[in-house]
């Protein structure tokens, strides 16, 4: 059997996961996320025994922000998406096998900002600055920790042989290090991106992606390569 430890990078996840099926509860995107791994488990061919799942995330954060459309101070304490977030870490706790590594929000550098459909409307001409909603806003805030959190896991697993695969539910790049020293020590590591586009100093360090993810169209695929020729 060849024992496998499942890392998921929490944020990539649940992005990726609204994309493919939509909103759901904590209960059911926790058991979601569940049944996805197991894919994983189920579907060696050789045999697969699952040794972990490890979940890195962020806790919500209860700063207040302030929100230039709205001219006012945001408590995000009492936004849904902050007791949405509390109760799926608490679902995940109930699921077998999984551990949970929280880092925390960078929540000194959090402010919001146009999307950036919105900014490239405002300046072709196509949407006038009276016109601006709610919609048109994110909140960017980034998170701390939880890349250290994943290579520390990787290395730990690896140099105490706990496990013979690594599968890296991710679309990141930072995670080269780890993954080259893990492939140094004898270790298999696969990469899910989910159907994402991967930069290719990662696609050189891994032994092979696989996807429990839906197939996507044509256009679908043309539409994620655009999107990720914009965020390099």
């Amino acid at each position: 059997m060849i024992r496998t430890a499942i890392m998921i990078d929490g944020a990539f996840y649940r992005k990726r996961a609204f994309y493919f099926w939509g909103e759901k509860s904590p209960a059911e995107r926790a058991k979601e996320l569940d049944l996805y791994c197991k894919k994983h488990i189920d579907g060696e061919k050789n045999g697969a025994e699952l040794y972990r799942v490890f979940y890195y995330d962020c806790p919500p954060s209860t700063k207040r922000i302030y929100h230039p459309l709205l001219k006012k101070q945001v408590d995000l304490s009492k936004s849904p998406q902050y007791q949405w977030a509390l109760d799926f870490f608490k679902e995940l706790k109930h699921h077998q096998k999984f551990a949970l590594r929280l880092g925390r929000l960078a929540e000194e550098q959090a402010y919001y900002n146009l999307k950036p459909g919105a900014t490239k409307k405002l300046l072709n001409g196509t949407l006038q600055v009276n016109e601006i909603t709610e919609k048109d806003m994110s909140l960017i805030i980034k998170q701390k920790g939880v890349d250290m959190r994943i290579g520390v896991d990787i290395a730990s697993v690896t140099f105490k042989k706990q496990v013979d695969r690594i599968i890296l539910i991710s679309g990141d790049s930072d995670f080269v290090p780890a993954a080259k020293q893990a492939r140094r020590e004898g270790i298999d590591f696969i990469l899910d991106p989910m159907r994402t586009v991967i930069k290719d100093d990662l696609f050189e360090h891994i032994d092979g992606i696989r996807t429990k993810s839906p197939k996507l169209s044509f256009a679908e695929k043309q539409k994620t390569k655009s999107a990720q020729c914009k965020d390099n």
